[in-house]
């Protein structure tokens, strides 16, 4: 005959705050959404579309065996040496995209700073300046962005010669801002008062140890 065992379960605010801890390292472990970042992946869009960056695309499979397309944006972190954010884009240049932004993001001045420099790079070049950023190699970080410049002169003008780096660097700056963002929001969602209110919420019980029972 199968046995009976009885075990005690607890929640998570009649725990000590040693089994609290264990508990919280099990929800940072396997708890998270896997969609935890879609919001900042929004917002980034948004701020993509204002600088004049068409985002690359590419299919994701669903769970009922369709796909949909999904933007060209790709992180790793938050831990290691190499880890980053990066993103696949066509840009352009949009007009008034320095005001724009500051209206989209009144406080950030790494945004402003950005859109500036963009801004004065395709002045200085008649705004006629395009690029192609793809990513190459295993890695997901600013430098593993392969980025092309050039200018759409209808008579064949060169490229300012600050013209290349000035949009690379831009770029980058653009992927090391979108990281920061990231890694705010994990920071944010992983900190112990969100952590603890998202348990409780979902109403998981553990043993009096702290290990999730069930």
């Amino acid at each position: 005959m199968p046995d009976i065992i009885e075990t005690i379960v607890y929640r998570f605010e009649e725990l000590s705050e040693t089994a609290r801890d264990k508990a919280r390292a099990w929800y940072r472990e396997g708890g998270f959404d896997d969609d935890w970042y879609d919001a900042v992946y929004e917002d980034f869009q948004r701020i993509a579309e204002i600088l004049g960056l068409d985002l690359k695309t590419h299919a994701v499979r669903l769970m009922g065996g369709g796909t949909r397309q999904a933007p060209c944006i790709w992180f790793r972190g938050f831990w290691s040496q190499g880890d980053g954010a990066c993103f696949e884009t066509f840009y352009a240049y949009r007009k008034g995209a320095p005001g724009r932004i500051r209206e989209y993001a009144p406080q950030d001045s790494e945004l402003h700073r950005i859109a500036d420099a963009l801004q004065a790079v395709q002045r200085r070049n008649f705004y006629q300046l395009r690029a192609e950023a793809s990513r190459r190699g295993h890695y997901y970080h600013e430098y593993c962005m392969g980025i092309s410049v050039e200018r759409d002169s209808p008579t064949y003008q060169d490229m300012t010669a600050d013209a290349e780096e000035g949009v690379i660097e831009a770029l980058r700056d653009l992927a090391r801002w979108l990281y920061r963002q990231l890694e705010r929001e994990y920071d944010y969602l992983s900190s112990d008062d969100v952590v603890d209110e998202a348990i409780i919420a979902n109403g998981y019980t553990f043993t009096e140890a702290g290990q999730r029972f069930g």
